[in-house]
């Protein structure tokens, strides 16, 4: 017996026809359309889902393939969003909802979402910066050795932190002034390790992906393997879907 039904993602009418996706625990997804707006739902085995790898990945794997068989413009669900019946839907969503989702339908419309995360490796950059900055250096040197008082261990550990902090926001700038250009909308997210420098998302015109993606590929040939580059250049559009 089901638990309701779980919600992947909105699409505007009349939607995809012919899905053939398989969700989570293995449930066939089906849509239902409710007014202009069509939802990507499968059949709730769980009362509530667990935010595991696992199941996370499977709700974006079902809204990319959507996607990939050709149904592009689709806000996507917050996971593991379960409603009891149609009719809470379009209480709880369309009717508060409705003119903001068509906005946003708007907005996506031959668009796609890509993403950037930038790792450096911070004792790498540490050498270069001491390479490159003779005064620091200098210091660093002198100091050496010696019994420090607590203001000079955090004089040479300011300057040295703020070194990095340039060097870091001279590689950001570089990067948001490769690719902002090409993007009609852009997030930046929280870093998600202390060795990242750069996370952002960007909202592009379709047909730019291959030029936004010749542009990541420079970048990393410019760095000359200083960075880690993540690119992903095909996801649900998570970023620029949000209900304000």
């Amino acid at each position: 017996m089901g638990c309701g039904l779980y919600l992947y993602g909105i699409f505007p009418a009349p939607g995809p026809q012919n899905l053939d996706l398989q969700g989570l625990d293995q449930q066939s997804v089906h849509t239902h359309q409710t007014n202009e707006f069509v939802f990507l739902f499968s059949e709730a085995q769980q009362e509530r889902y667990l935010a595991s790898r696992r199941n996370l990945l499977g709700h974006e794997r079902v809204l990319e393939q959507a996607m990939q068989q050709g149904y592009r413009t689709l806000l996507p669900l917050q996971f593991g969003l379960i409603i009891d019946d149609w009719q809470s839907v379009e209480q709880l969503l369309i009717v508060p909802q409705g003119e903001r989702l068509q906005q946003l339908f708007g907005k996506l419309e031959g668009r796609r979402e890509v993403g950037v995360k930038v790792v450096w490796e911070p004792d790498a950059e540490l050498e270069s910066l001491m390479a490159e900055d003779a005064a620091l250096r200098h210091e660093r040197d002198r100091l050496e050795g010696k019994s420090l008082s607590m203001d000079q261990i955090v004089q040479i550990g300011q300057a040295i932190e703020q070194g990095l902090t340039v060097r870091k926001q001279e590689i950001v700038t570089t990067f948001q002034q490769a690719l902002n250009p090409l993007a009609i909308d852009v997030v930046e997210n929280d870093l998600l390790t202390s060795a990242m420098i750069y996370n952002a998302a960007y909202l592009i015109p379709w047909e730019a992906e291959s030029e936004f993606g010749d542009r990541v590929e420079a970048l990393d040939q410019q760095f000359n393997n200083r960075l880690r580059i993540r690119y992903n250049n095909f996801t649900a559009p998570f970023n620029f879907a949000q209900l304000n």
